[in-house]
């Protein structure tokens, strides 16, 4: 790959994880819907919109193969299921004032990402990621009995993205068909949904103004432009290169939390948010280690192989 392809790539990336940690400013906008009708918006526009880049890049054949196995629909519904409630989750945190928590959420999700690996897939865990994830704990578990709150919003974030992640990695279907598919599965449900709110006087475009209407179908557009952006970016950068972008957006969605919405950030946030970091550096550190480990193993056995030609 050349390096205008890797710099290409790069700035995808970024615009991706810029656009996903901005989305409160967008979600915010629609304060004054309630969450479970932006939801439904959300899905329904995104099936439009995603259906019509589908079009485009003519992936009508991965779509229809997923069509052909019960056991890949079922799975698809799972993931639109999960999908949603991380959706709503993340509606309801921004209306909620809880973006700080929130972005607490995405900062931790790798860390449980790595655990349901070790749960679920029977993955072998580093010292080092162990004691990543106990670090990350123990901040959680400081902030939960010091407030008396559990950050449950994080945690429904952090597990559900997590669990998504391991649902799509047994369905054979690149990003974009996968979220028309997962969308395209709920948007009949949710159309009828709509279609009661509104016959009943309770929906949001009754009399709504232009541009509250505009920004309901715009959430396709907000939904689904980074996922685009990543999944472009995702064929021309390391993994090592997304693992250290994927913590933009968590970054950017604390600061507006902080310093846009006014929410508290006490010392005891500092202490949790400061565990994770570390838990974080340490995570990334081994795991940036281990990808070079294997790809010089690799550059080895190919060498050696070549010696024998």
């Amino acid at each position: 790959m050349g390096a205008n392809e890797a710099k290409k790539g790069v700035f995808l990336g970024l615009s991706a994880y810029i656009l996903w940690g901005l989305l409160p400013l967008y979600w915010d906008l629609l304060d004054q819907v309630p969450a479970e009708q932006v939801l439904a918006h959300r899905i329904f526009w995104s099936c439009f919109f995603v259906g019509f880049i589908v079009c485009i890049n003519k992936n009508w054949r991965m779509v229809g193969n997923i069509f052909k196995s019960r056991r890949n629909l079922a799975i698809t519904l799972l993931a639109a299921v999960v999908i949603s409630a991380n959706w709503f989750t993340y509606i309801w945190g921004v209306q909620a004032n809880r973006v700080v928590e929130a972005s607490m959420g995405y900062y931790i999700n790798p860390l449980v990402a790595v655990m349901l690996g070790v749960l679920v897939l029977k993955e072998k865990l580093s010292t080092t990621k162990k004691i990543s994830v106990a670090i990350a704990t123990l901040g959680v578990l400081v902030m939960t009995f010091s407030y008396g709150q559990f950050p449950w919003v994080a945690l429904v974030l952090a597990f559900t993205f997590a669990f998504y992640g391991l649902i799509k990695k047994t369905i054979p279907v690149d990003p974009i068909p996968g979220l028309f598919l997962e969308t395209a599965i709920l948007a009949p449900i949710v159309l009828a949904y709509l279609t009661f709110h509104e016959v009943q006087g309770t929906g949001a475009l009754g009399d709504a103004p232009l541009h509250l209407i505009l920004l309901l179908m715009g959430a396709g557009v907000a939904t689904s432009t980074p996922l685009l952006l990543f999944s472009m970016a995702a064929r021309k950068v390391k993994l090592s290169t997304v693992g250290f972008m994927q913590y933009i957006s968590p970054t950017l969605s604390l600061y507006l939390g902080v310093f846009i919405f006014n929410e508290p950030f006490t010392s005891i946030h500092l202490f949790t948010f400061g565990c994770i970091w570390i838990a974080l550096a340490l995570y990334t550190w081994d795991s940036v280690k281990t990808y070079r480990e294997s790809r010089n193993m690799k550059a080895e056995a190919v060498s050696s192989t070549s010696n024998y030609d």
